[in-house]
């Protein structure tokens, strides 16, 4: 984890972040509050597995906001905090 001083081999090589969502990736689906940079620098400092951000449609086929993760804990710890860093900034 970067807050604590380690390096990762993902982000050393662009592998960290993907482009596409694969499909065993556990998806977050949540109404973005702050900038996607909040977002994606909160994944980058507290997590450490590949991940993937960006839009998504719903069941409703309403466009919504979408983090996936590949380690399932992971997306368990982003959507447990996300309340705490997804906030309106004035």
């Amino acid at each position: 984890m970067l807050k604590y001083g380690e390096i990762n081999p993902l982000n050393v090589f662009g592998l960290r972040r993907l482009d596409h969502c694969p499909p065993h990736f556990e998806k977050v689906h949540f109404d973005l509050r702050t900038s996607e940079k909040h977002i994606t620098d909160w994944v980058y400092e507290n997590l450490i597995g590949r991940f993937w951000f960006g839009d998504f449609y719903d069941d409703k086929n309403t466009l919504c906001k979408c983090a996936a993760f590949e380690t399932k804990s992971e997306a368990s710890y982003f959507m447990l905090m996300i309340d705490s860093f997804n906030v309106y900034q004035q």
